[in-house]
């Protein structure tokens, strides 16, 4: 079920575009990849103060994680189904949560009040209770308009 919402377009300013929330299905990733590996690349891109975060895989890791069904791939399309916005998201299950968490979001995407909740309803068919991500500062606080809470600070030392 696709809910539709209004979005500015932050390219035409006086245009109003309606995006929507869909997930792809796995038999379809292969034919939709061409279409999201710029967002999904922009991501990677998108270090901030964790240059080194995308280190542990790139592009093509992320393509085979989600043609093999490991991570979900969603996007945000318009009426027309053109997309404008791409998110991969892992499932991790935890004793008392299943959470979504979001591995990478490029384009236009989440900061979007309803297109966070399309977010929410779409992870909770998948069975999550609480979506997760690792972001950078700029993006805790613009996710902060929308309810996401800092929960931890990550930390790590190669070995």
């Amino acid at each position: 079920m696709l809910v539709i919402l209004v979005l500015l377009d932050l390219l035409d300013l006086h245009k109003f575009m309606a995006l929507a929330i869909q997930s792809v299905d796995v038999t379809q990733t292969h034919q939709v990849w061409p279409l999201v590996q710029g967002y999904v690349q922009e991501a990677l891109d998108k270090g901030g103060e964790f240059p080194d975060s995308a280190a542990g895989y790139n592009v093509h890791h992320v393509q085979q994680y989600v043609t093999s069904g490991q991570w979900l791939l969603v996007v945000a399309i318009d009426e027309e189904n053109v997309v404008h916005g791409a998110m991969t998201i892992s499932f991790i299950a935890y004793p008392l949560h299943r959470v979504a968490f979001v591995t990478t979001t490029g384009g236009k995407f989440i900061a979007n009040p309803e297109l966070l909740e399309q977010l929410k309803v779409l992870v909770k068919r998948h069975g999550a209770t609480k979506i997760q991500a690792f972001c950078r500062e700029s993006m805790v606080r613009l996710l902060a308009r929308a309810g996401f809470e800092p929960r931890n600070t990550l930390i790590e030392v190669l070995v």
